[in-house]
């Protein structure tokens, strides 16, 4: 299915950004084991999983925070997405596909893109009446009087009552004791999480940029967030991150996996007493289980809101809506409330635990985020399983540079095959089939359609792209394939590549 990573419709359904299995990551065409280009992802599908036409899906992304824009609002990409002409099969970065999801921010990092910036579509409350703030003075002085009247009847009533020629004091008693808040309730996870989440801005070296959320990742200062949070503050922009406390910090990115859509910054002059969430396991999810996600939806930060576990391994495509940004999981859906701005938060359960990393929502047809008729929450949003983001951050901290998992063939991304159907061309005169590659040694060939993963129905490319970056390199999976009408099974052995170029 295909969402906006807040904003934007999204393609088949991917579940991991489209690495023509075998392909190159997210924004460059995949390079062999050795090192050589192979064959580059395809683009994003424009239709959702299972050949229906998806809901546009956008990035949960950053909320607009600076930019050139007519009234300060930023200038996504996530408005009106352009639709370039398809490009080779198996190309990378692919083209903006029709109904492709967009960053919730509006745009890869925030950054001005085709389309109207986040928040244009907001209008400002009409203006009070002149005498608004007098009646509404008014109805609280009534109120206040109404409540004293009744305080001071009640007081001489008692004093009266109990008068037996000593004086008497009335004094008010305690409303209910003390409040606490347990662990295992949504005020007391919130009261722990919090402090762990911050606000980010980035900004790119033209001024344009926004507003996204991340949480602290360990003690050295690591942030894990979104790719397309961050992606404006990249190349000599500013990075700063703001906790609930007020305190900001300057931070630096620290890398960032395209296809992912997960990046690391780092503070700087981090504080000494952070304190990482706890992460969960999200293959233990289960469909009804509660949410909580936190975020800066619109810029509004350390908001709460709750949900459950509305679907899992949803197969996601996300773009920023230039064509140039995809981004394909296999996603943990909720129905808590997420806008642009929650990109890069965290999705608790209930025991507070991360269970994935808030990154797009579905929105309707005719007005992704981003766009002049912005659209919000409409109960659909995509968030990245923290099993899987955690293994991304802990390869860009140690490396900088994502590895991705591949096959070693490129696939079509049309959504009409019934199965991810390895081409008979690869991108740029490529072979389809990586000589020596894990597709090469298990026997399949140009042609074949592929149809499972293990016991994942894999009903596109994409959707065989995001299964596949679920797995880590050297994993083995069992491909089920059709060749000539029939059915056949291979064990396969998933290759690396390293980079999103």
């Amino acid at each position: 299915m295909s969402t906006e990573n807040e904003g934007t419709a999204v393609p088949p359904a991917p579940s991991a950004p489209p690495v023509p299995v075998d392909a190159p990551a997210a924004s460059t065409p995949q390079a062999s084991e050795a090192g050589a280009p192979t064959t580059p992802i395809p683009p994003v599908p424009p239709h959702a999983s299972g050949g229906a036409q998806g809901p546009e899906l956008v990035h949960a992304g950053p909320a607009p925070a600076y930019s050139s824009a007519e009234g300060g609002a930023h200038q996504g990409a996530g408005g009106t997405p352009q639709h370039p002409g398809p490009g080779p099969e198996g190309a990378w970065p692919p083209p903006q596909a029709p109904g492709t999801p967009l960053y919730a921010d509006g745009g890869a990092g925030g950054a001005g893109g085709a389309g109207g910036a986040w928040g244009s579509g907001y209008q400002q409350p009409a203006p009070k009446p002149k005498n608004g703030r007098g009646g509404l003075v008014a109805a609280v002085l009534v109120a206040a009087l109404v409540a004293g009247g009744l305080g001071g009847g009640l007081g001489y009533t008692l004093a009266k009552d109990n008068d037996n020629g000593s004086s008497t004091t009335l004094s008010a008693s305690d409303s209910g004791g003390s409040v606490k808040r347990d662990a295992g309730t949504v005020a007391g996870v919130a009261q722990k999480a919090l402090p762990s989440t911050v606000t980010i801005e980035a900004e790119s070296t033209n001024g344009e940029g926004g507003t996204g959320t991340g949480f602290v990742f360990d003690t050295q200062g690591h942030i894990v967030t979104n790719n397309h949070v961050v992606a404006d503050a990249v190349d000599g922009g500013k990075l700063s991150a703001t906790f609930p406390n007020g305190k900001k910090y300057d931070a630096e990115v620290v890398g960032h996996a395209q296809g992912y859509d997960v990046a690391v910054i780092k503070l700087k002059n981090a504080p000494s007493d952070l304190k990482p969430l706890t992460l969960g396991n999200s293959d233990q999810v289960a469909v009804g289980d509660s949410t909580i996600a936190i975020g800066a939806p619109f810029g509004l930060s350390n908001t709460v809101t709750t949900g459950i576990i509305s679907a899992k391994d949803r197969p996601v495509a996300s773009s920023d809506g230039s064509g140039s940004n995809a981004s394909y999981m296999s996603a943990l859906q909720t129905d808590a409330s997420i806008n642009p701005g929650n990109s890069g938060g965290p999705l608790l359960d209930a025991q507070g635990n991360v269970i994935g990393i808030n990154s797009a929502i579905q929105s309707t047809s005719g007005g992704g985020l981003g766009g002049t008729s912005q659209s919000g929450s409409i109960g659909l949003g995509f968030a990245i399983p923290i099993n899987q983001a955690k293994y991304v951050a802990q390869q860009l901290i140690q490396t900088g540079k994502p590895v991705y998992a591949k096959i070693g063939a490129s696939v079509s991304l049309e959504d009409s095959t019934g199965g991810a159907k390895i081409t008979t061309e690869g991108a740029g005169g490529a072979d389809p089939v990586e000589a020596g590659g894990p597709a090469a040694k298990a026997g399949l060939k140009p042609g074949d359609v592929i149809t499972k993963l293990d016991d994942h129905v894999i009903d596109s490319g994409p959707t065989l792209i995001g299964e596949i970056w679920t797995h880590k390199p050297g994993d083995k999976v069992k491909i089920t394939y059709e060749r000539g009408g029939q059915t056949r099974t291979v064990d396969l052995t998933l290759g690396a590549r390293t980079g999103d170029s």
